[in-house]
């Protein structure tokens, strides 16, 4: 929770707004920014965009991305982060897609892989974790404390 007061705190001082393509954290993301007081000063939109389909119509990613890499990839979380922030007009936004599991891992992608993409002022940057896949909530949630760590740390 602190780590989303300051990052509201640092998007409000920029006069940033902030939105979100979430497939494996399920809004968690937003939620946390919702949690915070002056949050509609900063968040624009969060998409659940769990689907592939999903992902194609309301974060814009280009189904032969997917096709490509795979629905948990860098690449696609990059489109989910560049089309949700292009589709609201947000300066920040942030794609996650992920494998919490218990299942769906593969030898090249096991649970607890989750790409993130960062979207800020026209620039994007991806990043993917390997996180401790106990249980399926601690992934999604370490997920949703890597992503507002990582934006405080660029944004300050």
């Amino acid at each position: 929770m602190e780590k989303s007061k300051e990052l509201v705190k640092i998007l409000i001082d920029k006069g940033y707004t902030i939105a979100f393509a979430e497939s494996c954290t399920g809004g968690m993301m937003a939620s946390s920014i919702v949690d915070v007081p002056d949050a509609s000063k900063v968040l624009n939109a969060s998409f659940v965009t769990y689907a592939n389909v999903t992902k194609a119509k309301y974060a814009h990613v280009n189904p032969k991305t997917i096709e490509k890499y795979g629905a948990v990839s860098e690449e696609v979380a990059k489109e989910m982060a560049e089309g949700v922030a292009n589709e609201v007009g947000a300066d920040v936004s942030v794609g996650i897609s992920g494998i919490a599991g218990p299942s769906g891992g593969t030898d090249e992608k096991p649970v607890g892989t989750v790409c993130f993409g960062f979207y800020i002022d026209g620039v994007t940057h991806t990043v993917t974790k390997h996180f401790d896949h106990s249980d399926r909530n601690e992934v999604r949630i370490n997920s949703v404390n890597f992503a507002t760590q990582w934006l405080v740390d660029t944004l300050k």
